[in-house]
């Protein structure tokens, strides 16, 4: 059975720097996900202006910052877990058979 997204996207943002490999982790992770959810993936260099406000707001400790819809989420290596879990809770994001 193949499962079709459904429902709003949720924005995902990530702030990368150069040359990081869990940046690049992150990228990949929510490109898999993507294909389970309806997700809209937005990345930003740490050096860019809205980068660097994101980054000066949030303080994350590690690269990348990841923000799920505006909102805090992670910092450092991607929890993929507890993205996925935090994805079929929503009431606004849905998966049909």
């Amino acid at each position: 059975m193949t499962m079709t997204p459904t429902g709003a996207a949720v924005t995902i943002t990530i702030v990368q720097a150069p040359a990081c490999h869990l940046c690049q982790d992150a990228e990949s992770a929510v490109a898999q996900l993507a294909t389970d959810y309806p997700i809209r993936t937005q990345v930003l260099d740490i050096g860019s202006a809205e980068g660097l406000a994101l980054v000066q707001a949030h303080r994350p400790a590690m690269n990348p910052l990841v923000l799920l819809d505006g909102e805090f989420f992670s910092a450092g290596r991607l929890p993929r877990g507890k993205l996925r879990a935090t994805l079929a809770a929503r009431d606004d994001v849905a998966l049909v058979g």
